[in-house]
């Protein structure tokens, strides 16, 4: 399922990809545009620690050598001494419907969960994103719950679906 897929570090040259990415909500896509944004952090961060670090952390997703998007994850601190990773996914335009992302979340599932500890692994989508859903679970993931108004979009509160994979639900 995920041949021809590769997940890499972020290069000098991706920041400009991250900006036009986050610059036009065509790009980005709909549901990950959040607003015009002051694109320093991404440059920031990179300067800081090339997007790796233990608390957030972002690769670039390659298919047949070309860069189609990115994921990124964060620490979300469950308890004192406990925390999930909670991740997202953006694929260009060209990308999308093709099965990459499904393929994506399932080689970043093996890779978080080979790479660190963590139990669990989580993401959230819009209840209306319902490729993302499908996508969601092709690749393992066991929807869980309904988070009512959970996020702030175009001028309304909308609802997410929670997804989860704990580490002995990672598919063989």
């Amino acid at each position: 399922m995920t041949e021809g897929i590769r997940l890499r570090p972020v290069t000098e040259p991706d920041l400009d990809t991250l900006d036009e990415m986050f610059a036009d909500p065509a790009q980005v896509g709909e549901f990950n545009w959040s607003g015009f944004s002051d694109p320093s952090p991404w440059r920031r961060r990179y300067a800081e620690n090339r997007l790796l670090a233990d608390d957030k952390s972002v690769l670039m997703i390659e298919a047949e050598s070309a860069t189609v998007g990115f994921v990124s994850w964060y620490r979300l601190q469950t308890g004192q001494a406990a925390h999930v990773f909670q991740f997202g996914i953006s694929l260009l335009p060209p990308a999308r419907g093709r099965g990459l992302g499904t393929a994506t979340q399932s080689l970043l599932a093996r890779y978080l969960f080979a790479q660190s500890p963590v139990h669990r692994i989580q993401a959230v989508t819009e209840v209306e994103n319902v490729v993302e859903q499908r996508s969601l679970e092709k690749a393992g993931f066991v929807r869980e719950a309904v988070l009512k108004e959970h996020t702030w979009r175009d001028g309304a509160w909308r609802d997410e679906v929670l997804y989860r994979m704990l580490r002995s639900e990672l598919p063989a």
